[in-house]
Formats: structure tokens, sequence, C-alpha cells
């Protein structure tokens, strides 16, 4: 069964996208895997988010897909969201993952803006419609136009809004205006997709975050997160400024090379990375050392 959700947070709070492990001839770690998830539910992560961009999904087959959800769910099922990326820039394949994650027992399921062919909002309303309408499982946008190409405008997360399934979007759209507007009007549960907004995007009602930088610092954004929902504006802000190195030197290059980079650091399941992507450099990895000891990252 599904960790308990409200219509607030129907995912959690604090939910981390999690890489997926490969061992080092560059196939998927199931048992990695699993540790990975228990020791990022342990530091505090209400939900996971599995095959996501940060999963590496693109290089990733439809039946690595699907072990690697099994392999998340038998691990930490009964004490977190597990949501599944089926994000694609074709909408039958996107209804395939969503179906297969859904008899998998994904507990809910992100669907990225397709990319690359920037259809029109429309499109994007029909694309995503479709999607809520292939499964009974609840579905998050997730809304990155520096990556997709084109933005889930406020118009269209308005009226995506009303089918009952959409019940959330991960904003990285970096522009906290068009946030406001389309919290207060799509009535969507919002979640910081930009890790450097975690804090002002709560401050204008977003109710957690799907994060990169979770792998390495979930202790402190929960209780960032708590600060700020006890109205203590100043520890937050503290926290926020603690993490700033952080924020900073996990996306000094692709962020899912500097996530493994720093998991193998600390010695965590992670390995080697799936072309295109490339393992850090000796120079970035010494970097990377120094931001994140200067945000009190343990290595």
């Amino acid at each position: 069964m599904a960790p308990i959700s409200t219509p607030q947070t129907p995912f959690g709070r604090v939910l981390t996208a999690m890489i997926t492990p490969f061992t080092a001839d560059g196939a998927l770690d199931l048992d990695g895997a699993q540790q990975l998830a228990v020791h990022l539910v342990d530091a505090g992560n209400d939900g996971l988010i599995i095959n996501g961009t940060t999963g590496e999904s693109p290089t990733t087959t439809d039946a690595e897909k699907n072990d690697l959800v099994r392999a998340v769910l038998e691990a930490v099922g009964d004490r977190a969201h597990v949501v599944a990326g089926i994000g694609t820039n074709d909408t039958r394949h996107t209804l395939e993952l969503a179906r297969q994650a859904e008899r998998t027992g994904a507990h809910g399921l992100l669907a990225v803006t397709p990319y690359y062919s920037k259809p029109p909002q429309e499109g994007l309303f029909r694309h995503f419609t479709a999607i809520a309408d292939a499964t009974e499982l609840p579905v998050m946008l997730y809304d990155i136009p520096g990556r997709s190409g084109v933005p889930i405008e406020t118009e269209t997360l308005v009226r995506l809004a009303e089918h009952p399934r959409i019940v959330a979007n991960k904003d990285a759209k970096g522009d906290l205006g068009r946030a406001s507007w389309a919290i207060a009007r799509s009535g969507l549960a919002w979640y910081s997709g930009d890790d450097m907004l975690n804090l002002p995007l709560l401050s204008v009602g977003a109710v957690g975050f799907v994060s990169v930088v979770g792998h390495v610092v979930t202790p402190d954004l929960r209780a960032m997160l708590e600060a700020h929902l006890a109205g203590d504006v100043q520890k937050a802000a503290e926290i926020h400024q603690k993490l700033l190195p952080v924020y900073t030197g996990m996306f000094r290059t692709q962020g899912v090379m500097t996530t493994k980079g720093a998991l193998n650091l600390q010695g965590l399941p992670a390995g080697p990375l799936r072309l295109p992507l490339i393992e850090l450099s000796d120079e970035e990895t010494a970097q990377l050392k120094i931001d994140l000891a200067a945000g009190g990252v343990q290595l």
C-alpha cells in the first residue's frame, strides 16, 4: 500500500529524483538501486522518482525501467511514494510506459513535457490528458522548458488541473512570477524541480521538492521545509544559504554526472554512466569535493 498522502501533498513533500545505479560493466544494478532507495528513504525522503531523466531514462530499456520500479517498490514501497517517470516525446510510447508502471504497482506517474518536437499548447494538453486517461494513477506534470523546448503555459496548466488524476506539477521553469500565478489559478500541488529555488518556491505556495541534491542533503532539505512550515523564516533562510555551495556544485556540469560522482565518493551505489553522459574529470571531481564540503556534506 502507498504511504499516506493528502490532496495538498499527493506525493509527500521531500522527493529525490533517483539516479539509476549501474554495475562496472554498465548493466542495471538492481541490488544497488534497492540499497540506494533504502538509504534515501532512511535519510528522510517521502518519495522517490524512478526512471526520470536523472535516472538516465533516455538510455534504459522499457524492461529495465520495469525491473527498476519493481525493485524499488520491494525495497521501500511500504514507506515512500514510488513515482515512475514515463515521459517521452511519443505519446503512444508514453502510454505504454504508464500502463506498465501501473501494472508493476507504481504509486504515481511523472510525465515530462514532450521534448524536441516543440508541440503547441493544444498538443501538450492532449498528450497529458491521454496519460491521465490511460491509468488510474495520479499524475505529476514536469515542466522544464530548458530541456523540452516549450513551457506548459499557465492557461494549459489550469485546463489540465481540471482532470481528476492530474494533481501536481514539478516546476523547473525558473520563473517565480509565472509559478505564483499558476499555483493560485490551477490549485495543483506544486513541487520545486529546481534546487536553487526550493525555498523561494515554498514562499509562493509550493508544497515540497523533487530534488537532485536530495541524494546528499535530504536531512537539510527536510529541516528547511519544516522550518518554513513552522514559520521560522530565519532558520529556513540560514539552511538555504548553507546549501548554496551544494546547489552550485551539483550543477556546475550535467547533474547526473555530478550526482553519481558524489555518490561514488560516499561509497553509495551509483557506478558508471551510459553514453552520451560521461564520468567527471579529475578536476571536476576535485571541485565537487570542495563544493560539497563547503555545504557540510561528509565524503
